[in-house]
């Protein structure tokens, strides 16, 4: 009995040890340990194309409009986006619109800008726990009662105002707006991140819909790229018979997932409201909570992954000033599955006339969106003049190209914005104030460096003792004026 005993304790260690290495693998792949290779391809990429001498607040280029809200886009050929590596789009959801599913060639974050909804992401291999069921009372003679599934989906999650959304490459993802105002998503497509394996422009694969056909003139069609295009879903592209004989349906089943003859865009109404699986909104909200509080890092798998984080909360700020406003940061450490995408977001809220310290991004580049008010914004490269100096507005969009110093400081109306970072932990270097690469200088460096006295080098280190954020001065409203003027 006692070789049996050890062979059978032996198994069991061994199989042990290959299931914790398979969930340490599964995690170390899920987590980004493949950091340096995605960095070396994305660095591989933009080497010849970040010569970028002058930027622009950039408008969208482009709108779509469906039967339930509008697609607009920004223009990927812009040197500042191609630079960064990325494309931005922004969907205006009407009241029980649903943004149809679809996938895209490259991981993505979304931010939302107003509103509420809801999200599904179907993960492959993932479990449909979502479940709805029936009893079926069987006769006395049978096994009793049993149960039959009226459906069945993945987990649905609710989206309010603040939210980023995190989303994989190749995830298929639909949004529906159940709230009573329009739902304003703001998305980045990361085109340059190693999970894209084809090229730098975004491809967006459509499951349902006609979504680029609608309210679409000839001359519009030919001046599209030729993923705009591509305007049906991918099963219009297979035979029908085929399409029929794969699900197991009718060949008119099959033809209306082709969705040949569907003008309603990409955007569609529900007329009587969606009705699908899900919590009640408190009760998810509050699970919510307390995952993000008492996340500890062990339990992530692929399919409980976390994928939204509410960063617009102000008692989540990271920086704060009761006079100047306030700084919250979303990185890997918050969210574990940005360490995967290689991106983070970052959210600012300036009050009238206050700065956001002069400052350069060590490792990211960073989309400024600009959620709402009006601000001014220098940024200043390595040439003899800033490579933006101007006036941003709500709606608008400006890349921060990677260690480019920026300094930004609100208008009349304040200044609020969501940055996202090519980076899953972006960091920044201030050039001024208690934490400042100058306080970190000795004062005969300062004094040499710039010829000036000690005096002089001892105010450029302890003048400012504030961190991030910087409330106005006195001449704050004189400055507003000259910078409106300017």
């Amino acid at each position: 009995m006692a070789p049996k005993s050890f062979f059978l304790v032996s198994l069991c260690s061994i199989i042990f040890f290959h299931g914790c290495l398979a969930q340490i693998e599964q995690q170390q792949v899920w987590g980004g340990q493949q950091q340096p290779q995605q960095q070396r391809q994305r660095q591989s990429r933009q080497e010849s194309e970040c010569r970028i001498e002058n930027i622009q607040a950039l408008e969208p280029t482009r709108t779509i409009q469906s039967e339930a809200g509008v697609t607009e886009r920004w223009d990927e050929n812009e040197e500042q986006l191609q630079c960064a590596g990325v494309a931005v789009t922004r969907h205006v959801i009407q009241p029980r619109g649903l943004l149809l599913p679809e996938f895209v060639n490259a991981p993505k974050l979304i931010y939302v800008v107003q509103g509420r909804g809801i999200q599904g992401v179907s993960i492959p291999g993932c479990p449909t726990t979502y479940q709805s069921f029936q009893q079926l009372i069987e006769g006395r003679s049978s096994q009793g009662q049993q149960s039959r599934y009226r459906d069945e989906h993945q987990k649905i999650r609710h989206l309010r105002q603040g939210d980023i959304a995190a989303l994989p490459t190749g995830i298929s993802h639909w949004f529906y707006n159940d709230g009573e105002t329009p739902l304003v998503l703001v998305r980045l497509l990361d085109t340059s991140n190693a999970q894209n394996q084809l090229d730098q422009r975004p491809r967006r694969f459509y499951l349902a819909g006609n979504p680029q056909q609608q309210g679409q003139t000839t001359f519009e069609r030919s001046r599209q790229t030729e993923e705009e295009r591509s305007g049906n879903n991918i099963f219009s592209g297979f035979d029908v018979e085929m399409l029929a004989e794969a699900f197991g349906v009718s060949t008119e089943t099959a033809r209306s997932l082709q969705s040949l003859n569907d003008n309603r865009g990409n955007i569609v109404r529900v007329e009587n409201g969606l009705r699908v699986i899900r919590p009640p909104r408190r009760e998810e909200e509050e699970d919510r909570e307390q995952r993000e509080t008492r996340y500890n890092g062990f339990e992530e798998t692929l399919c409980a992954a976390r994928l939204v984080h509410n960063i617009a909360d102000p008692v989540r700020a990271d920086v704060y000033s009761p006079l100047g406003g306030r700084i919250s940061s979303l990185n890997s450490q918050k969210l574990p599955i940005l360490s995967y995408l290689q991106l983070s977001a970052e959210r600012g809220v300036l009050y009238r006339n206050a700065i956001m310290v002069p400052h350069w991004n060590l490792n990211a580049h960073s989309i400024i969106y600009v959620t709402r008010g009006n601000g001014r914004i220098q940024i200043v490269g390595n040439y003899e003049r800033p490579v933006f100096d101007g006036q941003v507005r709500e709606g608008q969009i400006l890349t921060v190209p990677q260690n480019f110093a920026v300094v930004k400081q609100a208008g009349s109306q304040g200044l609020e914005w969501v940055a996202f970072k090519t980076n899953d932990n972006a960091m920044i270097s201030p050039l001024v104030g208690r934490i400042s690469t100058l306080r970190a200088m000795p004062e005969d460096v300062l004094m040499n460096s710039y010829r000036i006295s000690r005096d002089e080098a001892r105010r450029l280190k302890f003048n400012r003792e504030e961190m991030v954020v910087f409330a106005p001065s006195r001449s704050g409203s004189q400055q507003e004026q000259r910078w409106a003027s300017a």
